[in-house]
């Protein structure tokens, strides 16, 4: 005879109690939400045997000036790292200014608005990938009124069939006299040491007026995939209060366009920085801060409809992963064990500059590192809770909130 017991409403089946070893494959039985989730939702049940879980460690770079970080030299928002010539490349957003960042306000031809502000794409190379040589200039901010004429920054690089490109964001006035408003430009080579030549016309299209990407698109990351150029991109939206950032996709059989917009945009609801690779036949995505999935790694069997895959601490900054497939478009994508991310700000806002790091991980289906696999990280510097102390306005509501309790006793 069948044992039935009750919890409000809902009648369930009396089972035995969940085995003491966890299986490694879903368990044929009821089960709760959260371990259903636990079984569907993850590459594994447990994180160490997840092939998107991985904690992160840092190194600082070798080869790089940053002028004392007196805030008027930066560099940040680097591309995905490729192996060409025997050697790595690199490029990011280089700015060298007389003064650090001023605001839109104080901002003029020579001081800039904001870090990223009056930059050019410089890149560098290296051997290692610890201790990097600065090549210089790749692409440098063009006449006026060509796009990109007020700054180019936040470039991505695609190898298709035996050219280069590298896409990024042209800034036609001052960060901050509307908002973050840009298209996206492309340049193209022979080589990763250029020369480059740009395209001149705008690579990807805002959306229409009341879209959700109508202002601004972001952070242009190109992949092959299925034979065309996957081109991920970033777009503020919104503004209530402040505006969120999510991640839409645009497809192309041509690097220089015309794209096509995906009709699910935004195909990820949530990162500020979020950077994609091949992972098996689909893509994943490390999805840094905003939104509610932030601190995650997702995964798209289609390159399209992302689902969380592991939650994660510490993900580097605007990470320009070593992605050794990104071209190859072959349904086998292997994962990633290292790249350039960045520090923004670096050391505090006052500073107003970003600096490279190398950051390593272990999301490959051919690595197995135990300690990146790590779940359970003890900080135990109590400094480095206190870093993360109440603001004043806090401080004041809890003591206005201590007052009208002792008032109400009194009374």
């Amino acid at each position: 005879m069948l044992a039935f017991f009750f919890t409000g409403s809902l009648t369930l089946n009396a089972q035995e109690g969940f085995p003491f070893k966890l299986p490694k494959e879903k368990p044929d039985r009821e089960l709760s939400a959260a371990m259903e989730r636990n079984y569907t939702q993850y590459m594994a049940p447990r994180p160490e045997h997840n092939e998107l879980y991985t904690q992160f460690k840092y190194t600082e770079l070798k080869g790089f000036d940053y002028n004392g970080y007196d805030g008027t030299i930066s560099r940040r928002d680097p591309s995905k790292v490729i192996f060409e010539n025997g050697k790595y490349y690199v490029w990011y957003t280089y700015r060298n200014t007389p003064t650090k960042p001023q605001g839109a306000k104080k901002s003029n031809d020579s001081i800039p608005s904001a870090d990223w502000d009056l930059s050019e794409i410089w890149y560098a190379t290296s051997t290692d990938g610890f201790t990097w040589e600065e090549q210089g200039v790749a692409i440098p901010r063009p006449p006026k009124p060509n796009i990109g004429w007020r700054s180019v920054s936040t470039a991505d690089i695609l190898k298709f069939k035996g050219k280069y490109y590298l896409y990024y964001q042209g800034f036609m006035e001052a960060s901050g006299k509307r908002g973050d408003d840009c298209p996206v430009a492309v340049s193209y080579a022979d080589s990763p040491d250029g020369p480059w030549t740009p395209y001149n016309k705008i690579a990807v299209n805002n959306g229409k007026e009341g879209e959700w990407d109508q202002y601004s698109i972001h952070d242009p990351h190109p992949f092959v995939y299925k034979d065309k150029i996957y081109l991920y991109y970033k777009s503020d939206f919104d503004g209530d209060p402040k505006l969120v950032r999510m991640s839409g996709l645009a497809i192309s059989k041509n690097p220089l366009g015309p794209f096509e917009k995906c009709p699910l945009n935004p195909v990820i609801n949530s990162g500020h920085e979020t950077v994609m690779f091949p992972f098996k036949e689909g893509m994943a995505a490390m999805v840094l801060k905003d939104g509610n999935e932030h601190f995650t790694i997702q995964y798209a069997e289609d390159g399209i409809n992302f689902e969380i895959a592991s939650i994660v601490e510490m993900m580097p900054g605007a990470p320009g992963p070593f992605v050794p497939d990104a071209f190859n478009s072959n349904g086998n994508g292997r994962g990633i064990t290292w790249g350039i991310s960045h520090l923004s700000p670096a050391f505090s806002w006052k500073h107003g500059m970003s600096i490279l790091m190398r950051f390593d991980c272990d999301l490959s289906l051919d690595v197995h590192d135990a300690e990146m696999k790590r779940h359970e990280v003890y900080h135990m510097n109590p400094e480095y809770f206190y870093k993360h102390g109440l603001s004043g306005k806090q401080l004041q509501r809890i003591k206005k909130a201590n007052e009208q309790l002792k008032n109400k006793n009194h009374n």
